[in-house]
């Protein structure tokens, strides 16, 4: 089951802003009374590819900042693309955490295990970094009408001294995916962030 939540084409930025408030409203209400059903939503988490990472060692320090998202993304619900124009949220099923910080985690995970930096970690953390990650995520969904799981992120490495984009680029990938429930939602997703991340890290690497 999804509740729907549907994006019109054709608007100004403020109505928009103003629909996606009214949305978010609606989206809070429906897991107010999914809560007061009783029944807690399944919980499910995202994984950092151990395996099948091509990445060559370098001695630089990195800093991978958290994702930017906008609604639906932002947030711990598992997104469905029911049309050009609507997305919906899996019902009875959430993130472990809300999702930019879980793909940060996992994207720093990624590269200690690939090893492939002399150090890497979050703003605020103790390391002289000479380059900052920061990127977007633009798609984290399953798509009905494809029968696809697709994530797109959008990444910009950003020197630390000159505070100038050293270099950009859209990563994605699809792998088959089902809506029919939480588990089914959550591996595709997983699967998919997984090739994204070994994508990014053997990118940064260079």
């Amino acid at each position: 089951m999804i509740d729907l939540v549907r994006f019109a084409s054709g608007q100004s930025r403020e109505g928009r802003a103003a629909r996606m408030g009214r949305f978010a409203a609606v989206a809070c209400g429906l897991a107010l009374l999914s809560a007061c059903g009783g029944s807690a939503p399944a919980t499910f988490d995202l994984t950092a590819p151990r395996s099948g990472i091509t990445a060559r060692a370098a001695r630089g320090q990195m800093l991978v900042a958290e994702p930017s998202a906008t609604s639906p993304v932002d947030g711990d619900r598992i997104v469905v693309r029911t049309g050009a124009e609507s997305v919906a949220y899996l019902t009875g099923a959430q993130w472990s955490d809300r999702l930019p910080r879980l793909v940060q985690t996992r994207l720093i995970q990624t590269f200690e295990n690939g090893k492939s930096l002399r150090a890497v970690g979050r703003p605020g953390d103790k390391i002289v970094a000479d380059s900052t990650l920061t990127s977007e995520i633009r798609r984290f969904e399953i798509d009905v009408t494809t029968g696809q799981a697709v994530v797109e992120i959008s990444a910009k490495l950003v020197g630390e001294s000159s505070g100038r984009v050293i270099a950009a680029k859209i990563f994605t990938a699809q792998t088959a995916g089902s809506a029919s429930n939480g588990g089914a939602a959550a591996a595709a997703l997983d699967e998919a962030l997984g090739s994204v991340l070994r994508q990014i890290v053997a990118w940064a690497s260079r």
